[in-house]
Formats: C-alpha cells, sequence, structure tokens
C-alpha cells in the first residue's frame, strides 16, 4: 500500500478553497492575456499563471486559458537561489541550467512572487511568458541548427527584478537591449507582475476568510489527495515492465535519428516509475531537455494527460509528481548537462510524449490513442523595420490526434501538445507583409483505421517584401511517421515545399533560416494521426463521409477501407456491390502497433537491444565524445546502404551487410567503453 492520505482540513472546506484557487489561477491568467502584447502570448496562450504552494509545486492551474502542460513545473531551485525574498520582491529567470530546470528554454521569462500576508510567507505567485525574442543567433531565438545555449540568447538565472515593489531598471535595461522585440517583451513582463499582483490580492481575501493555518493546511492535502489518486490509478494499470520507443527524423546537425526509450513499471504502493534508459546521449544541436531527472513537463506531461484519459475528473495540480520516479541518467538528451542547447526542447517533448503514449498502450489498450501527428510547428516570420529587423509568429501547426478505440482522431490537433493556440492568421497579415493564400486541413494524411487518424493541417502563403525570413522548428515525421495501434495505420509524413508547383520548387526538411523574396511561396503540410483498428472495418458510411468533407479522397477510400463509391463530387455513393467485393477474404490485422514501412527498415538494421548497448557504451566515452563517436559509427554503416535509407528501400542482401558492421563497430566501441572505464 501506498502512503495514506489523511486530510487535515474538513471536506467542505478543502473543496471550496480547491476550488477558489483554480478560479484565482483563470483569473490571473487572464489578466496576463489581455495585458499583454506580444502575438505569443495574447493569440498563441503560450503562457500560465497560478498559485505555488510553500514547497514550490502548483497547488492549481488554470483549465480554461493558457498552457497547462506546465502544471508540472518545480521551482523549489529557482526560489532558493535568491535568498531573503522580502515583500514586493520578484524573482525573474529563463535559463534551464540555473533555475532547476523552471524554465524550458531561453524563451520561456518565468517569474515569481512571495505572497506574505500580514508579514507571513504563506506561497508565490507565479507566471510565465513565451517572449518573441530574446536575443541570440537568429530572429525569434529558436533554431535547431543552434549548437549551444550561449547561441539561443540572453540567459537570466534566477535574480530579482522587482525589489521593495518597484522593477529594477538595470535588469530591465539588460533584457530589452537583448531582444529583437524589446517593447513587446516588456509590456509581457508587465503583464505578468499585474497577474501576479491579482493573485496576491485574492490569496489575501482567502487567508483572511479561512485563515493562514487552514490556508497552509489545505496545500498539504490539494497535494496529497493527488497522490493518492494518481497511486490508485497507477495500481489498476496491469503489472509488468512496459517498453516502447520512438525517435526523431534527425537532430538537424547529421541525417541520422535519435532515440528515445521509455519504460513503465508500477510498484506495490501505487508509484509509477518513468525508465529513459537506453535513450540516446544529448544532441549537439537544440532538442535536449534539462530535467535535473526529475518528474518534469517535458518528459511527464504525457502521465498527467494518461491520468486524466483513466480518470477525467483528476485533479489539475502538481501533486501527481509524488507518485513518479524519473530515471534519467545523466547526459541523455531527456538529462542534458551544460551548455547544451535546448531552444526546440519542445520537439524532444513530443517524441517523449509519444514513446509514453506507446508505452501506455500497451497497459490500456482499449483507453490509450495512437499516436498524434508527433510535431508542434510555430511558423516565425521576420522582416525589416526600418534599419532593425522584427520577428512574428505566423501561427503555430499542429497535426491530427491520434485515434482510440471507439474515436476517430480530432482533425488538426494534436494530442501530444494540445496546450497551444493557433495564432489567428488575420492577426499576422495585418502585422506582417504577407497574404495567406491556403490554411485548410490536409487530405488522405490521417492514419487509415476503423477509427481514422485525424487529419494534419496545410499551410501557405506567399511573402510580399523581399528578403523576408521563415523559420519554422519543430519540424518532424518526415521519415518516421505517427504510428497506429490495433491494425490502425501510420498518418502521412511532414512535407515543406518552397514554390510549389513550379519550375524552381524546393523540398525541405528541418531549416534554420529560410530567405525568401517577393512572390516566392511556402508550403507546410503536417501528418495526421495514428488510425486504430483495422481500415476495413470502418463503416462504410464513415469513409463516405470523409470522402465529401475532403478529409479521405476516392483512391484512399478504395485502397484503404476497402469502399468503392459511385457518382461524382458532391453526389457521391458507396457501391455496395463493388465494396462487398474490395472486402471480400481480407484478413483482419488486430492487436500491435503499426510503426511504418520505415521503422520497420531501420529496425531490421538497427534492433532495440543494439540500441540500448549502443547508447550505454556513447554514454560511458562521455557527453562530449558522444555526437563524433555516434555520427562517425552511422557514417561507416550508411555508406553500405541506399541515400535517403530508411524511406528508400534497401536490398535484403544490403540490410545484412550493414547490420553485421553495425554489430562489429559497436563491439569496438564497447570495447573502447571498457578500456576507458
Amino acid at each position: 500500500m501506498g502512503p495514506s492520505f489523511d486530510p487535515v482540513v474538513d471536506p467542505v472546506v478543502f473543496g471550496a478553497l480547491a476550488a477558489k484557487l483554480q478560479a484565482v489561477a483563470v483569473q490571473m491568467s487572464f489578466a496576463l492575456k489581455r495585458t499583454s502584447r506580444s502575438l505569443y502570448v495574447k493569440d498563441g496562450e503560450d503562457f500560465c499563471a497560478s498559485i505555488m504552494g510553500l514547497d514550490g509545486l502548483l497547488l492549481t492551474a488554470p483549465d480554461t486559458v493558457g498552457s497547462t502542460l506546465l502544471t508540472l513545473v518545480d521551482a523549489t531551485e529557482a526560489i532558493a537561489a535568491v535568498p531573503d525574498l522580502a515583500p514586493g520582491d520578484v524573482i525573474i529567470a529563463n535559463d534551464a541550467h540555473t533555475s532547476g530546470a523552471l524554465s524550458t528554454h531561453l524563451a520561456d521569462l518565468h517569474v515569481i512572487e512571495p505572497y506574505y500576508v500580514e508579514g507571513e510567507l504563506v506561497g508565490y505567485g507565479w507566471a510565465f511568458v513565451h517572449s518573441s525574442d530574446i536575443g541570440g543567433r537568429v530572429p525569434s531565438s529558436i533554431s535547431p541548427f543552434n549548437t549551444d545555449v550561449y547561441q539561443e540568447g540572453l540567459q537570466l538565472p534566477p535574480v530579482r527584478l522587482v525589489k521593495g515593489g518597484e522593477i529594477d531598471d538595470e535588469i530591465e535595461a539588460l533584457i530589452r537591449r537583448n531582444s529583437r522585440t524589446p517593447d513587446a517583451n516588456s509590456a509581457d513582463i508587465r503583464a505578468m507582475l499585474a497577474a501576479l499582483r491579482l493573485g496576491h490580492r485574492a490569496v489575501t481575501d482567502l487567508v483572511a476568510e479561512y485563515g493562514s493555518h487552514t490556508f497552509l493546511a489545505a496545500q498539504r492535502d490539494i497535494l496529497g489527495y493527488s497522490e493518492r489518486r494518481a497511486r490508485d490509478i497507477f495500481t489498476s494499470l496491469p503489472p509488468g515492465r512496459h517498453r516502447f520507443s520512438d525517435y526523431l527524423d534527425d537532430d538537424a546537425l547529421s541525417p541520422y535519428p535519435v532515440r528515445y526509450a521509455v519504460a513503465l513499471e508500477v510498484d506495490e504502493a501505487g508509484g509509477l516509475t518513468v525508465d529513459f534508459t537506453g535513450t540516446d546521449p544529448q544532441v549537439s544541436s537544440a532538442f535536449n531537455i534539462v530535467s535535473k531527472g526529475r518528474p518534469h513537463p517535458m518528459l511527464t506531461g504525457r502521465v498527467r494527460s494518461s491520468l486524466v484519459t483513466l480518470d477525467p475528473a483528476f485533479p489539475n495540480d502538481a501533486g501527481q509528481v509524488r507518485a513518479v520516479t524519473v530515471i534519467a541518467p545523466e547526459g541523455t538528451i531527456v538529462n542534458a548537462v551544460h551548455p547544451a542547447a535546448v531552444g526546440v526542447r519542445h520537439g524532444s517533448a513530443v517524441r517523449v510524449s509519444d514513446a509514453l503514449g506507446g508505452a501506455f498502450l500497451a497497459m490500456a489498450p482499449q483507453v490509450m490513442p495512437a499516436a498524434g501527428s508527433g510535431v508542434v510547428v510555430p511558423v516565425v516570420v521576420s522582416q525589416r523595420r526600418g534599419h532593425a529587423r522584427g520577428s512574428q509568429v505566423l501561427t503555430r501547426l499542429f497535426g491530427g490526434f491520434g485515434a482510440a478505440n471507439g474515436l476517430d482522431g480530432h482533425d488538426g490537433k494534436d494530442n501530444g501538445y494540445s496546450n497551444l493556440a493557433s495564432s489567428p492568421v488575420e492577426t499576422a497579415e495585418a502585422e506582417l507583409r504577407l497574404t495567406v493564400l491556403d490554411y485548410s486541413l490536409r487530405p488522405d494524411s490521417g492514419g487509415p483505421g476503423r477509427w481514422r487518424g485525424g487529419v494534419g493541417r496545410q499551410l501557405t502563403f506567399r511573402v510580399d517584401e523581399d528578403g523576408t525570413q521563415v523559420l519554422a522548428r519543430g519540424l518532424e515525421r518526415f521519415v518516421f511517421r505517427p504510428w497506429g495501434a490495433n491494425g490502425g495505420r501510420p498518418g502521412a509524413p511532414t512535407e515543406v515545399i518552397v514554390n510549389a508547383g513550379r519550375s524552381v520548387e524546393q523540398r525541405h526538411r528541418k531549416i534554420d533560416v529560410l530567405y525568401l523574396d517577393a512572390g516566392d511561396t511556402i508550403t507546410f503540410r503536417t501528418p495526421g494521426g495514428g488510425g486504430f483498428g483495422d481500415p476495413f472495418l470502418r463503416e462504410p458510411a464513415s469513409v463516405l463521409s470523409d470522402v465529401r468533407r475532403g478529409l479521405v479522397g476516392w483512391e484512399s477510400a478504395r485502397r484503404d477501407y476497402g469502399v468503392a463509391l459511385g457518382g461524382g463530387p458532391g453526389t457521391e455513393t458507396i457501391d455496395e456491390a463493388a465494396t462487398a467485393r474490395a472486402r471480400a477474404g481480407h484478413v483482419v490485422v488486430a492487436g500491435g502497433i503499426d510503426v511504418g514501412v520505415e521503422r520497420r527498415r531501420w529496425a531490421t538494421v538497427f534492433t532495440e537491444d543494439w540500441h540500448d548497448r549502443f547508447a550505454a557504451a556513447l554514454l560511458a566515452n562521455g557527453v562530449g565524445q558522444s555526437p563524433r563517436l555516434r555520427d562517425g559509427l552511422y557514417d561507416s554503416v550508411f555508406g553500405l546502404l541506399p541515400a535517403d535509407f530508411p524511406v528508400a528501400e534497401a536490398s535484403a542482401e544490403q540490410l545484412a551487410t550493414a547490420g553485421a558492421e553495425a554489430e562489429r563497430l559497436l563491439v569496438e566501441l564497447e570495447s573502447r567503453s571498457a578500456r576507458s572505464g
């Protein structure tokens, strides 16, 4: 049995205080949103504000506005880094390495205010915003091609921004001088401070109403109750160790995939261990996560969403982290060390979410969905403003939701990072010199299944100014597609095309900064989610509806679903006899995960066991040596395979030769590791 939950506060008072605290968090977040300036915040809702207890964990999170993923933040180290906090002080920090992983990349500015009521510290107010620019090598600060944190912008360890109620002008001047959007940054910082003030007034009123003793006791009860409920849910899952892995296509600096391995196991006390042993070492590019090896939003956000899937009434606070243990070896991409670049940490977090999703699917196959699109792509446009260059987020692109037993996936919305909103393109057109030509759902992108994966999105815009810069971080799933489940198939891969359909058409994968001139167009097509269940079991009427809505084409209906259609566009009908013939003799596929032909080809050469040994050998040689040794081994093996493997097919002889060489080189690396150890 796990630790018992022995509430101190009367249940009625407990319920009232918990509800009022969540209302305060919502009020704080709306105040921040309404007084902010940047599109990231006011339209994209990449922000949050709430109340923390004395232990630096969130007591609640807003459920209707902002980035609810960050329920799991831990401000303990950031608060400890600034001793002797007095009434009216406010901490600011954005550096993952020095804030105890409170901030996850430099673009996220966090503020913390100690809440004193009649001289007694009763909690903390907290808020964060995603800054539109915090300096660094590229406009908007973030690029997958950055190679250390120094290239990513101004690093702010936890320091006092506000002292005794007054903003430190020197700190603010430093922030402004290091940003391409200083006015927007200053406005957004003041919006956070306004939210903190609102929260302070509300907490003062709650303490006056209930007394400080009850208010502090309620903090313990809120987190204790969530921990107990989490343990109860985990205990209901089947015993055993459930493992899954997933991949980034590459790390942007080399063409070779990056592997995320995770195992889930529940102990007798209802505690969940999340073990990332076998995950690849940190990379030289910006996909690293600084987690300090603890439960962290970027590593265990999918744990929270899975708890809510299993119990829709699960509380929205940080108590669950007390029921979760994370094993993340130092120096891996999920527990990176200084000076790792971390700007595109969300690219890794989405893939971690997919890996966790596969492990949870094994534990609860009738509840958990197939993989979502696995991409979150902020599309940033930078254009000249006089002698300077400004940048704005045009919008955020998501793909489709993974299907589940009995449910089609949501179209154009991913289940990995559903906490952010897309900016209206009309707002971007008003602020940027460009024209959006198409922003719609992408046909035939959802994974076929008895329940169809949600389709992705497609965006095409024309730039109307020479020298326009376009950035799009988070581009992924060009190679390894979102997997399907229980007979469902993978979604379509990502596409990025400049000047589609013209003689000068160019196709890209990950991009750093694209320079476009007036008249150029760029098209983004995001993946759909994986399907669930054999697609030949889908109701023909549902396939017909998909065709009429433009989500599935005629050819896909016949090929993927065995549904033959007659009529014409807008008057489609089901050809019952042809459908019966198309489905006759089909052997239903049930159970398992379909990772796609690309990953099956990959696994023929590089098995799961091989990857586990490879990761261990690289870590044994040290973080500084890992990228060189990793790329060197892959260079040798890939020389034996076709260009663009595993998208391109290889012969059985090529696969066997490459697999043997991979094993030989790994044995040599393991011997080197043993000697150096």
